[in-house]
């Protein structure tokens, strides 16, 4: 198979830890020619998507670890596949990414994850069609409603919806003198919409990664845990990462999401849990392939080549 990977700038990743060079190299392995596209390089014209990629010469070494062919266009639905993998921000140009790449779908193109899919499940917000697993929540830009909540639970994280990577997040006691000026901050004054959850404790354990691919649950979460002080289990805020096995806990989230967020079209999908509860669902580009591979052996890349090699062969 050609397979197109719509990433970020080749030289900012890091390949000692990064999941899409982790996917690359799988699909290389057997013998599968992996491109790299940027996502400014996608357009459309007189009723064709394109995209300028480089075919990519994989090596296993992190510090050299591709070569790149010279750059080429051709129309996106010429690849068997295209992996959207371009880490947030979520801004506008992301989304008129995934409307390109939704035309290329129209043309015949297979994109993973579906572009409309990506659109519709912002990764904070999505916990609002499983209700049955979420800690109590609050979505407003409503100042009063927070201080409600806020007095109601006594301790909550408040978070913006298109943040990452743990950024502007904020533990908020009801007792906290900083509580005003942390929810002004984060809400922009009333002017953007925040999340508000109840403070889930479990959370010294591990905010936990559970990764699906295909509907179906790696055997193996990521627990970030806080590091000493922070309440913030992220590893881009410093958080350790332990491999652990899924919890029941874990496979009934995960058995519950999986098929539905499979049927529409979201191949690679990361669940963050805490203690019992879902908190997100990251579908643009889930990390944690290569934590988990290399303290448990499972070769989460090699179940992702297995899933993408089923779905382009059922078309689907």
């Amino acid at each position: 198979m050609d397979v197109a990977f719509v990433v970020d700038p080749l030289p900012e990743l890091k390949a000692y830890k990064d999941s899409s060079i982790a996917m690359m190299r799988a699909l290389a392995r057997r013998g599968h020619r992996v491109h790299a596209v940027l996502q400014p390089e996608l357009s459309w014209e007189d009723g064709s998507t394109y995209a300028v990629g480089r075919e990519l010469a994989l090596a296993d070494d992190d510090h050299d670890w591709y070569r790149a062919s010279e750059p080429g266009r051709r129309r996106v639905a010429a690849y068997d596949a295209a992996i959207m993998r371009k880490d947030p921000p979520f801004d506008m140009e992301y989304v008129y990414s995934t409307y390109l790449l939704e035309c290329a779908e129209r043309e015949g193109a297979r994109v993973y994850n579906r572009p409309r899919a990506i659109r519709d499940h912002n990764e904070k917000l999505a916990i609002a069609k499983f209700t049955d697993f979420v800690a109590p929540t609050l979505v407003t830009r409503d100042a009063a409603l927070i201080d409600t909540f806020i007095d109601e639970h006594g301790d909550a994280i408040v978070k913006p919806l298109d943040g990452m990577g743990g950024t502007s997040i904020f533990r908020v006691r009801a007792d906290d003198p900083n509580r005003n000026v942390i929810v002004e901050t984060v809400s922009h004054h009333g002017r953007r919409m925040v999340m508000v959850q109840r403070f889930i404790p479990e959370v010294v354990d591990g905010d936990k990664r559970v990764i699906l691919i295909a509907g179906e649950p790696v055997p193996y979460s990521l627990a970030r845990i806080p590091k000493p002080g922070e309440t913030r289990g992220n590893l881009a805020a410093g958080g350790r990462g332990v491999a652990r096995p899924l919890t029941a806990r874990d496979r009934d989230i995960a058995s519950a999401l999986g098929p539905a967020l499979w049927a529409e079209g979201l191949l690679v999908v990361g669940l963050d849990v805490i203690g019992p509860f879902l908190t997100e669902v990251n579908v643009t580009s889930p990390t944690c392939f290569v934590e988990i591979a290399e303290q448990t052996g499972f070769d989460v890349a090699g179940m992702f080549a297995d899933a993408l090699e089923s779905a382009v062969r059922a078309g689907r």
